[in-house]
């Protein structure tokens, strides 16, 4: 499912990560788990993976990360506010070191006034740091394109953080 180039920056990164001893735990959305997907095909990975949610929703991104509700009336679920809202929810609520956050249009459809398909915003956050927030525009690309590039997006992200 992955490419051999993502699988060996994966590697790499739950490396470092392992050997500095820290965690992570992904919060997702237009990917629906494939970040922790990916981090979980490498052997070993539950040393550095802890746990990972899957907010597809408006209400799970309120119920289970406590983003809340006005924030997402606000900005709209995609924007760069509600992923580092997703991305504090999460580390609230583990004990992990690191967290990322996942929320875009995948497309076909869901584009809005503003926002295209192929707009994905990710955020990291290293506990006790501000998040880091990225903003991408991989334009209408396909969906599993616009997945895999944002999968591709939040590792970097990750090693940002980490360092």
């Amino acid at each position: 499912m992955f490419s051999s180039e993502l699988l060996a920056r994966t590697q790499t990164l739950l490396a470092g990560l392992r050997q500095h001893g820290l965690t992570v735990v992904t919060a997702e959305s237009c990917t629906g788990g494939l970040v922790a997907g990916l981090l979980s095909e490498i052997p070993g990975a539950s040393d550095v993976l802890e746990r990972g949610f899957v907010t597809y929703s408006n209400e799970a991104k309120v119920e289970l990360l406590g983003v809340p509700r006005d924030l997402i009336d606000l900005h709209g679920a995609v924007s760069g506010e509600v992923a580092a809202a997703m991305a504090e929810g999460a580390l609230q609520r583990t004990r992990v070191d690191i967290a990322v956050a996942v929320t875009g249009i995948a497309g076909p459809g869901g584009a809005t006034e503003g926002k295209a398909v192929g707009l994905v915003c990710i955020a990291a956050q290293r506990r006790g740091e501000p998040s880091v927030t990225r903003q991408y525009a991989f334009g209408d690309i396909g969906r599993s394109q616009v997945r895999l590039a944002s999968v591709s997006a939040a590792l970097s992200l990750i090693a940002e953080v980490a360092a």
